[in-house]
């Protein structure tokens, strides 16, 4: 027969407690997962308007590819926009920043041209979104 003392249940229910946290925390992404399916997952989650999967996939993509530029760079702009759908306006301004702040750097015109363009025009509507009512009516 075992006896459980005060301690012993107080480490088993903190044992369980981690274990189911680190559960709901976030999905299992196979390491054997290549880019191109981070990126396909990611989208499909996002498609379904699953962000908190599409932002672990996106993370997955950015946290194994430190090194490939236009990687970090489609994973940080993804993260970002996700951030904008889910109307987090001001940490997805910072975020976008970040991205066109690659863009000022030498050698920009070898990053992928889009996320630039894209970085840019969700600035824009984030702009239009946070102007006060009244200078709107003004239009």
């Amino acid at each position: 027969m075992i006896k459980f003392s005060v301690k012993n249940n107080i480490l088993l229910i903190l044992a369980c407690l981690f274990v189911f946290s680190a559960c709901a925390s976030g999905i299992n992404i196979s390491e054997e997962l290549s880019p191109a399916e981070l990126i396909q997952r990611a989208q499909e989650a996002s498609d379904k308007n699953r962000y908190k999967t599409a932002l672990h996939y996106y993370r997955a993509l950015h946290e194994r590819n430190q090194t490939i530029m236009d990687l970090v760079i489609t994973a940080e702009y993804e993260i970002a926009f996700i951030h904008y759908k889910q109307k987090k306006y001001q940490q997805s301004r910072k975020e976008l920043n970040a991205v066109l702040e690659y863009y000022s750097k030498p050698d920009a015109e070898l990053l992928p041209q889009q996320f630039k363009r894209l970085s840019e025009i969700v600035l824009k509507k984030i702009d239009d979104k946070e102007k006060p009512l009244s200078s709107k009516k003004k239009k």
